[in-house]
């Protein structure tokens, strides 16, 4: 089977390079669908085999989507920059390569986060299981934004599971980390406030400290030492960012 690797990109200098060395094996094509980075992404997509394609932001899901639309061919591999493929799981894909049709509509396979250089292998970011490797005639893009996901078209297709983990490169500082959750949280907070969600009081309360327990205990984020507490503890932050900027953009709705 003939695979593009599609991957969206904005100022990811610091962690593309990363991504396009470790899928030159599997790529027939890697298609990279730039926002207009300000920074070095571009020039360093020319050294490698790259169809360079600039298209302002349309949001997370619309733009992979669009990016989608651009691969020449059916099986992509979709990849954030800040993502690479490990050992095992480029091995899992050359041997899949080698079959003219897979024996599955999709592929899902872990993803292993290194968090301020540890790599966190449990609470709720592992194993984080994604859909990455799919035939883009039978799937597409679709959740709320900024959190996307692959949906199947038929509710039959068949699923396969891949052993070999994605490898997330994710924050490299608290203070990008922070960053990070407060842009995410009103992308979030906008999107379900348009779509009608309501924030009572008691989730205030009550989901921040769900999440962090369900994170930290029973998805054992203790094993991961102080890291593993940073994690569950900013998550449970989030959660609370979310909900009170639910709280804040409703009341201004309604003053409207």
């Amino acid at each position: 089977m003939k695979l593009s690797v599609v991957i969206i990109t904005f100022n990811e200098e610091q962690n593309i390079q990363r991504c396009l060395e470790s899928v030159q094996a599997v790529a027939d094509e890697i298609v990279v669908v730039d926002s207009f980075s300000t920074d070095k992404t571009a020039e360093i997509c020319q050294k490698y085999q790259v169809q360079f394609i600039q298209q302002a932001f349309l949001g997370y899901v619309e733009q992979k989507n669009f990016a989608n639309a651009q691969a020449s061919y059916d099986w992509i591999l979709s990849l954030d920059a800040d993502e690479a493929l490990s050992e095992r799981l480029k091995n899992e894909i050359l041997q899949l390569k080698k079959q003219e049709n897979p024996n599955a509509d999709a592929f899902s396979m872990p993803r292993l986060t290194n968090y301020l250089g540890k790599w966190i292998r449990h609470t709720d970011w592992y194993p984080d299981r994604r859909i990455r490797l799919f035939n883009k005639t039978k799937a597409h893009w679709t959740g709320i934004n900024p959190h996307d996901c692959i949906q199947m078209q038929n509710a039959n297709s068949l699923v396969s599971k891949l052993k070999g983990d994605i490898l997330h490169y994710s924050y490299y500082s608290i203070h990008q980390h922070i960053a990070q959750l407060n842009h995410f949280t009103s992308i979030m907070a906008e999107t379900l406030v348009k779509s009608g969600k309501k924030a009572p009081l008691y989730k205030l309360f009550i989901n921040p400290i769900w999440k962090f327990l369900y994170s930290y205990v029973l998805r054992l984020g203790f094993l991961d030492g102080y890291y593993g507490f940073v994690v569950c503890a900013v998550s449970a932050f989030a959660t609370f960012t979310k909900y009170l900027k639910i709280r804040e953009l409703s009341k201004k709705s309604k003053k409207n």
